[in-house]
């Protein structure tokens, strides 16, 4: 994978961590690079995709405030 070039275009976004009956809400960085040929952009810096990864094992083993220094971490309900 390219290092990003000074005029990739990033974009803000949330990706969602699903995991044991919780959901977290992750601020993450997409990257778009204008001169990428290969279609698979956009991509997730490797600090972000550590931070999803580190969100899911915090998230298997309970570890609520662990995963919430990341973003904010609900409890799934089922309601009907």
């Amino acid at each position: 994978m390219s290092t990003p070039q000074l005029d990739a275009r990033r974009e803000h976004v949330t990706k969602l961590v699903e995991e044991g009956g919780y959901v977290a809400r992750i601020p993450v960085e997409l990257i778009y690079e204008p001169d990428d040929q290969t279609g698979w952009g956009p991509y997730l810096s490797m600090a972000d995709a550590l931070k999803l990864d580190e969100v899911r094992q915090a998230l298997r083993r309970r570890d609520i405030a662990g995963a919430a220094r990341h973003g904010e971490v609900f409890e799934l309900t089922k309601v009907a």
